[in-house]
């Protein structure tokens, strides 16, 4: 977990250098934004791997972010506000967080809630996920993919998409969502993009795509995976 990086977004400076001292004493990587706008912005440039969001920004409410954000990603989102009220945690949650610390707040509680969050978003220790009956193995730490025993050599953008079809098997993404994980931006062009990234992995995966084993299209809509993760 040391190395993982964490988007601060607070307008008020000295919350960032605290929250941003904690975390990098814990030993993670901390870049910061102050609106939010610069947070989405931010988001996709340098693609953390959790965020600390205040909840009351100056352009955009932390609720509004943390929708966009979701949009597009599954980062971990860690809500920081003066916000104490059940109803406000309530919506908070509900707008695609996945913890809340109320000010004043203890950082290294927040710090530990980073961490929580990162394990959870991790499966914990496991790194290695197996589907359609073992003949798909993605190994996130290991950065490899085996299919049918024999490893698969994938550029990092095919393996991020893999990953993100992966997440949630089944699941339709959009070409705008996958793009956005693979590139980390709005990119121009980004259908032709995503279908040739798509193309390549499946021919790496022997997927004949007019009767596909791993990786679905849906008209008018992006991909899925096919297969289920196995227990």
């Amino acid at each position: 977990m040391r190395g993982a990086s964490v988007l601060v977004v607070d307008d008020e400076w000295k919350i960032r250098d605290l929250v941003r001292s904690y975390l990098e004493r814990a030993g993670f990587v901390v870049v910061e934004a102050e609106t939010g706008e610069q947070a989405l912005a931010t988001a996709r440039r340098a693609r953390p791997d959790a965020i600390v969001l205040d909840l009351m920004l100056p352009d955009l409410p932390g609720e509004e972010v943390a929708r966009s954000l979701r949009e597009v990603s599954d980062v971990p989102i860690v809500m920081l506000t003066a916000k104490s009220d059940e109803n406000d945690r309530v919506a908070g949650l509900r707008s695609g967080a996945d913890d809340y610390v109320v000010k004043p707040f203890s950082p290294r509680e927040l710090v530990a809630r980073v961490e929580a969050v990162l394990r959870r978003a991790g499966g914990g220790d496991e790194s290695a996920a197996s589907y359609g009956g073992g003949r798909l193995v993605i190994d996130r730490a290991a950065h490899e993919v085996t299919c049918d025993g024999e490893l698969v050599p994938l550029t990092r953008s095919e393996l991020d998409l893999l990953l993100a079809l992966a997440a949630h098997p089944g699941r339709v993404y959009s070409r705008y969502e996958l793009i956005s994980r693979v590139q980390g931006y709005d990119h121009e062009g980004y259908e032709r993009t995503v279908d040739a990234h798509v193309k390549n992995l499946r021919r790496k995966l022997g997927d004949d795509p007019r009767a596909p084993t791993w990786i679905g299209t849906v008209t008018g809509t992006g991909y899925k995976l096919l297969a289920d993760r196995d227990a």
